[in-house]
């Protein structure tokens, strides 16, 4: 794993100027490549490219980048890993390409050298984001991969075209002044991430997955997708799988093997995340059964119960025969990360588990370079009870006409979440929840949408509407907008799996595991996000994603073969931390300093009186509003960092 960085300057500044730029833009990404670095400048062009490098394959010389190709064209910075580059470079030597040493780096170089990129791209099984240059023609392409694992962000600036793996290194520029996009901030307030293409600044965007950027000397970038997800859906939900289940699981297990095996390749000590879940013990089991020697794996635990999975790792671990590493965190440890995140994330980011994902890459660093995660495994098997949950709700309410859902909405919204507290006191205690009223009106909130996409998305929403914090401005239209979503897949589960694949799994999911662990140099390997078991996923009937109310049914039964299903059946459990809990006792005073209402008004984004008066509610315990207070708090820490 690494970062790389561009700058195109048409000014065409000196090659010192340049050569000091790219250095100091590339430093800035000192965190994902500790190993190494180097830049690479063409001055009569005005384009200088550089590199961090984190040496997970041939650690040598020969895998330093930048990279020029071997017939003097092309010139690479990249960041990620090609897990099919033996099969690459065997059909390159066929062409009689010599290579100089083994890194993935040459493969993915003279592959676009010979074939062009987007013929050598749609040849990959990889994670990867990458710079060409091309000196004869004087062409950039940018290209990400085709699940958005690896970043890649982009802005035009006049005669200055800005390109990296992270925001910061975009900042470092001293060409560039940043400025907020508030529209993406409203955006951010629903989702808790910024979603693509927006970025947090004015005129900065960043790269689709499965996309490439070209830019020629006319200086217009034009986009082109090279691999396209919604084709994909699409196309599998028309030729659904025919085969039984037990013909297609066997399938589905080769196809695992394979996509574990080709991402336990390095130079360096390789491990796993497992949290004794059904996604993270598969690609443990797949691990061991093919290695000679026990895997390591790395767990945290929690003392409080609901957040605590250690125990289940550890039986998974015992099972398995792994050598098998465990952190109890106290809640001080979690604190202690909170001073740091805004930093490491580049944009307000407010998924909360943020904090766990890094504590364990932290303990896993400490043994391994390279970890294997189970990332993905919902979205492609329709593993959340929430799809569940949506299709239900539709299957139910769905035929009734809009007026008498939203009355009924409204009716249920009379009472406050305290009256319907109140007014429920006397069920029995089996039928009594936490803050019932409170869910009573979050349930009411979700009746009162008019189809399933909508009604996924007030269920997700951090803030709904954003402009309750930030009355006047509007939020940006997205996918869960689009009206052709309805025809172009029926089935509301896999319409809430396209949303998540597009949206939460890139922006949310896979920035969270990169930046956590990309701030303290570890490498992480998806391998569930294989763009060959994302096209096998969507050719699944309904009945073998969801069967007796329980999504992942084809992953289980896989896994069944490594691990008896006793140790994995349990409730649904994320992987959070206490938030709600915190906020009322010790982050209380440092909430209360981020939140002050004064800060708030001078600042001009939020409306201080709404945000004070959920803070007020919340502390009382009449409302948990921790998911929209910890948005807010995300960003005030972001914006104390990068715009003091």
């Amino acid at each position: 794993m690494c970062g790389l960085i561009g700058l195109w300057d048409r000014r065409l500044p000196s090659a010192e100027r340049l050569q000091t730029t790219a250095q100091a833009m590339a430093d800035s990404l000192i965190r994902r490549g500790p190993d190494g670095e180097g830049t690479w400048v063409q001055p009569n062009a005005g384009l200088a490219l550089g590199h961090r490098r984190l040496a997970v394959v041939d650690l040598s010389e020969a895998g330093q980048q930048p990279m020029t190709s071997a017939c003097g064209r092309y010139v690479i910075v990249y960041n990620g890993e090609i897990f099919n580059a033996p099969d690459v470079a065997a059909d390159l030597k066929v062409l009689g390409i010599r290579f100089r040493g083994h890194s993935d780096t040459e493969v993915l170089l003279e592959a676009c050298a010979a074939w062009g990129v987007e013929a050598a791209v749609s040849r990959f099984i990889g994670m990867f984001a990458f710079a060409l240059w091309d000196c004869q023609s004087q062409t950039l392409s940018l290209v990400r991969d085709r699940m958005g694992v690896k970043p890649l962000y982009w802005g035009m600036f006049g005669d200055l075209f800005l390109f990296g793996s992270e925001l910061k290194a975009l900042r470092a520029h001293p060409g560039w002044e940043p400025r907020i996009n508030r529209s993406a901030v409203s955006a951010y307030l629903r989702f808790a991430y910024v979603p693509t293409p927006l970025s947090i600044y004015e005129g900065v965007s960043k790269l689709p997955p499965a996309h490439i950027l070209t830019l020629g000397q006319d200086g217009v970038p034009r986009l082109s997708c090279y691999w396209d997800l919604r084709t994909v859906a699409q196309t599998g939900q028309s030729q659904l799988d025919p085969r039984p289940f037990e013909e297609t699981a066997q399938s589905l297990d080769s196809l695992l093997k394979d996509a574990v095996g080709r991402r336990m390749v390095a130079d360096v000590p390789l491990g796993a995340f497992l949290s004794g879940g059904v996604d993270s013990s598969l690609v443990v089991a797949l691990m061991q059964a093919q290695s000679n020697r026990p895997i390591q794996t790395f767990s945290i635990g929690f003392h409080e119960a609901r957040f605590n999975e250690a125990d289940h790792a550890r039986a998974v671990a015992a099972h398995l025969g792994t050598d098998h590493t465990e952190l109890i965190v106290e809640p001080r440890d979690a604190w202690s990360v909170l001073p740091d995140l805004a930093d490491w994330f580049d944009e307000p980011f407010a998924d909360s588990s943020q904090i766990p994902t890094y504590l364990v890459s932290a303990l896993a660093r400490q043994s391994v370079t390279v970890a294997l995660s189970g990332d993905g495994g919902d979205e492609l098997f329709a593993g959340y009870t929430r799809y569940r949950g949506i299709e239900r709700l539709w299957r139910s309410v769905g035929r009734w006409p809009h007026p008498l859902r939203h009355a009924t909405s409204g009716a249920a919204r009379l009472l406050s979440p305290t009256a319907w507290d109140a007014v429920l006191r006397p069920l029995p205690r089996r039928f009594k929840r936490p803050q019932l009223g409170d869910k009573i009106h979050k349930a009411a909130a979700v009746l009162d949408q008019q189809t399933p996409q909508a009604m996924y998305r007030q269920l997700i929403s951090y803030w709904s509407p954003p402009d309750l914090a930030m009355p006047g401005v509007a939020e940006p239209l997205g996918l869960m907008d689009d009206p052709a979503l309805q025809d172009l897949l029926p089935d509301p589960v896999a319409r809430l799996q396209y949303i998540d694949m597009s949206t939460y799994l890139p922006d949310d999911i896979l920035t969270k595991v990169d930046r956590a662990s990309m701030a303290i140099s570890l490498e992480t390997r998806v391998p569930l996000l294989d763009h060959r078991l994302v096209e096998f996923a969507w050719t699944l009937p309904p009945e073998m994603k969801i069967a007796k109310g329980q999504g992942k049914a084809l992953l289980r039964r896989v896994l069944d073969t490594y691990v008896p299903r006793e140790l994995i059946e349990r409730p649904k459990m994320g992987f959070g931390i206490p938030i709600d809990e915190w906020l009322r006792g010790p982050l209380r005073d440092w909430a209360e300093n981020l939140l002050e209402e004064q800060t708030l008004s001078r600042d001009g984004l939020f409306d201080a009186t709404v945000v004070r008066d959920r803070w007020h509610e919340h502390l009382s315990g009449r409302r948990n509003w921790h998911y929209s207070l910890w948005a807010i708090l995300m960003f005030q820490c972001w914006k104390a960092r990068w715009l003091p």
